[in-house]
């Protein structure tokens, strides 16, 4: 029960844009720039130029990247098994192999293990939308029959504004640039700003999913690789990597996040099958309410 009373200040805040978006019919395009080009950067510089370089690092890039791939592989066998077409393929990808942890895996991060936890999320919060640009939108061109260029996928990275955020922090770090105290605070205002508005984001963004018609095999894939498989593969990667316990624990919290929302957009975009990718998003996110106490249970 006590951790679904973690869980239920999260969903809350969901609600509330959720509830926002139904009735006051907000520009979410709008808000979510803000948040993208302008809050998630200063909170990604505050992390990166805070806590010191480590080996660490190393190790959630290889966790970030290898979770995704093996997800995509499972994916792919599945297809191929089951016979989908190129269009069926790639959205089950979208819907499975990608992990929540902006709007939702950040938050619960810093619920659970407070502000030394919330510091590897942005960590692996920033990495995550490395993948997102390049294995994502690989994919989402993929299934709606584009060919994604080496050229288009390192303009998409440079489209990123957290990276620059992150990059920057590294460097005022490494070159031991000083910030005043009124900067400092400034700062820290803004990032403060960034994981509540991109929760509420969050919301917003299910408020405007529809279910018009369910693809229920395939939906049903995602959601047990999302959900369930994804975090057992996350505890695998944590048998191997050589990180401390309070990190395996974030490695396979996050890893059992929902879909990613971003995949939608990508989806939309390239023609990958979007209600299906949009559905995946909704109701794994609706059952990650069952899901994560269980988890939670496990872990802690």
């Amino acid at each position: 029960m006590a951790y679904i009373l973690t869980l239920l200040p999260i969903f809350g805040i969901f609600l509330l844009g959720f509830i926002g978006q139904k009735l006051l019919k907000f520009d979410i395009r709008s808000i979510s720039k803000m948040s993208v080009y302008l809050l998630s950067p200063v909170l990604a510089f505050q992390t990166f130029y805070e806590n010191r370089l480590s080996v660490d690092y190393i190790y959630l890039a290889i966790f970030v990247v290898g979770i995704c791939l093996a997800l995509v592989l499972i994916c792919y066998v599945i297809s191929l098994l089951r016979g989908y077409d190129r269009q069926d393929t790639y959205s089950l990808m979208l819907g499975a192999s990608f992990m929540n942890n902006g709007n939702y895996g950040t938050p619960l991060v810093l619920f659970v293990f407070g502000a030394a936890g919330f510091d590897y999320a942005v960590i692996l919060l920033v990495l995550q939308q490395l993948v997102m640009v390049t294995i994502g939108v690989f994919i989402a061109a993929k299934g709606g029959g584009a060919v994604l260029s080496p050229r288009a996928t390192f303009l998409s990275v440079l489209k990123i504004p957290i990276i620059y955020g992150a990059i920057l922090g590294i460097l005022f770090q490494v070159l031991s640039i000083p910030l005043s105290g009124p900067i400092t605070e400034a700062v820290h205002l803004v990032a403060d700003a960034a994981i509540p508005t991109v929760m509420i984001v969050l919301g917003m963004q299910l408020a405007n999913i529809s279910l018009n018609s369910f693809e229920y095999e395939r939906l049903s894939y995602a959601l047990v690789l999302k959900l369930l498989i994804s975090p057992v593969i996350a505890y695998l990667f944590t048998l191997i990597l050589p990180v401390d316990d309070m990190v395996k624990q974030i490695m396979i919290l996050v890893a059992a996040m929902p879909t990613a929302a971003n995949t939608t957009l990508y989806a939309l975009e390239f023609g990958a099958k979007p209600a299906y990718v949009s559905s995946a998003t909704l109701i794994s996110t609706v059952l990650s309410l069952i899901t994560l106490p269980v988890l939670l249970y496990i872990l802690i």
